[in-house]
């Protein structure tokens, strides 16, 4: 069911201060139909209880538990923003976020190599509160080497203590699968950072990154028998997990956006079986509290859940753990799967408000269009398609940070015959077009 109008959510924000980085990221992903990476606070609208919902599925993790979370719904409905939004809370909070897409080529089970690609995505897709952006992982053990060394008081620590200490600080990591040779692994990185040896930190980064092939080449490199395989994710995202919290994090996040590249586009039933399997065994573990300090937000078209054929309600054991058991007409967001309707024209209004103070950096003298002209865009808009609510928001927002733009670079024009020309003709039906859109994120 569809939010209740709320006024701290509905309504236009005037104090949040805006960072010029902020506006340039936000204004240019705008124009190209994205969602930035940065300044989404500066955007929220009508997802209150939603990103409450997100943001207690953090709290949990950093509480030593685990959470699972799959954000449903239609192309444009706001996915992807939700997943942006809780990834930048995530670091905020001093969580590690791990994020990639899902796709034939990015899977959490294969044979041939395409599952240690996702994790590869993942861990070069690292992101904290010092590297925010990504391409975390580095730094992270950078900063995880320096702590140790103020363990040891304020002399600088020989090879040996260090090697001690490395020791005694990863042995809880040795009772799980894989950890013996986790805990090695860093201690080559160690060894390659204090004698400035960047092949070897660079090997122990690629092993990390799950990217050796054999066991021959890591052993030769490492020192190691095991590598991460393609039917070892979630083992390796587990153990990753563990030695963040070991490194003083909270806790990981995983964030996985188009799932139906699980359900929809794997085309042999024993690759999707075997991807679904995984899936379910994730979501055993954080309902049953098998895990700790680990959450996965996934995100989805209604089809890759609903779809009688290949959707994961086809599975009768996963579709008893996400199938929502509300009342009709109510909502439950406490429930695995959160689904985000598409924004109606009250919210479409406040969204429009907010993006003419983010492009004025909210100095109100500047704002080039006034208040009657954004009722009057949206009405057009919004009639140019013959409908009250967007299944993209994407359809408005374009053209009206065009309108913003080409008033800010000739302040001379009138806005009204600006405005007018920018929805006056309805864009023609294109087949070819809307299936490429379907494969865009949202």
């Amino acid at each position: 069911m569809k939010n209740a109008h709320n006024p701290a959510t509905s309504t236009p924000t005037e104090t949040i201060n805006i960072l010029p980085r902020e506006r340039e990221a936000i204004m240019k992903s705008l124009a190209a139909g994205l969602v930035p990476n940065i300044g989404l606070h500066q955007l929220v609208v009508g997802r209150k209880r939603e990103i409450q919902a997100l943001t207690s599925d953090l709290d949990i993790v950093r509480q030593g538990g685990a959470s699972f979370r799959i954000i449903v719904g239609g192309n444009g409905a706001g996915k992807t923003f939700l997943q942006h939004l809780t990834t930048a809370e995530a670091i905020r909070s001093g969580l590690v976020v791990l994020s990639a897409d899902l796709s034939v080529n990015h899977r959490l089970h294969a044979t041939d190599g395409r599952g240690r690609a996702l994790y590869s995505s993942l861990l070069a897709n690292v992101r904290t509160q010092s590297c925010p952006s990504g391409n975390g992982l580095r730094p992270l053990m950078e900063s995880w080497i320096s702590s140790l060394g103020f363990d040891l008081g304020s002399e600088a620590p020989t090879v040996e203590a260090m090697a001690q200490l490395i020791k005694e600080h990863l042995r809880p990591l040795t009772e799980n699968p894989g950890g013996f040779d986790l805990a090695k692994v860093l201690a080559c990185y160690y060894q390659g950072h204090v004698n400035d040896n960047p092949a070897l930190q660079d090997a122990a980064l690629r092993w990390l990154r799950a990217e050796y092939s054999t066991k021959t080449e890591a052993k030769h490199d490492l020192g190691v028998g095991r590598i991460i395989n393609d039917e070892e994710i979630y083992p390796g995202l587990k153990l990753f997990a563990d030695f963040c919290k070991l490194a003083g994090y909270a806790g990981v996040v995983v964030v996985l956006d188009e799932l139906s590249a699980l359900t929809h586009r794997l085309g042999h039933p024993r690759a999707r079986e075997a991807n679904v399997q995984v899936l379910l065994t994730i979501i055993n573990d954080c309902f049953q509290g098998n895990i700790s300090g680990l959450g996965f937000v996934l995100a989805g078209t209604p089809d890759a859940l609903e779809d009688p054929a290949r959707g994961l309600f086809s599975v009768n054991a996963l579709r008893s753990r996400l199938q929502a058991c509300a009342p009709a007409g109510h909502a439950d967001y406490a429930s695995p799967v959160l689904r985000v309707e598409a924004l109606g024209r009250e919210e479409l209004l406040v969204l429009l408000h907010n993006v003419r103070r983010v492009h004025a950096l909210g100095d109100k003298s500047k704002y080039r269009l006034p208040d009657e002209a954004l009722e009057r865009f949206l009405t057009k808009a919004l009639s140019r398609f013959g409908r009250t609510v967007l299944a993209n928001p994407r359809e408005v927002l374009r053209p009206f940070v065009s309108v913003l733009n080409i008033l800010d670079q000739d302040p001379g024009q009138r806005w009204e015959s600006v405005m007018d020309r920018a929805v006056e003709t309805p864009q023609a039906s294109d087949p070819a077009a809307a299936r490429l859109e379907n494969l865009q994120l949202q």
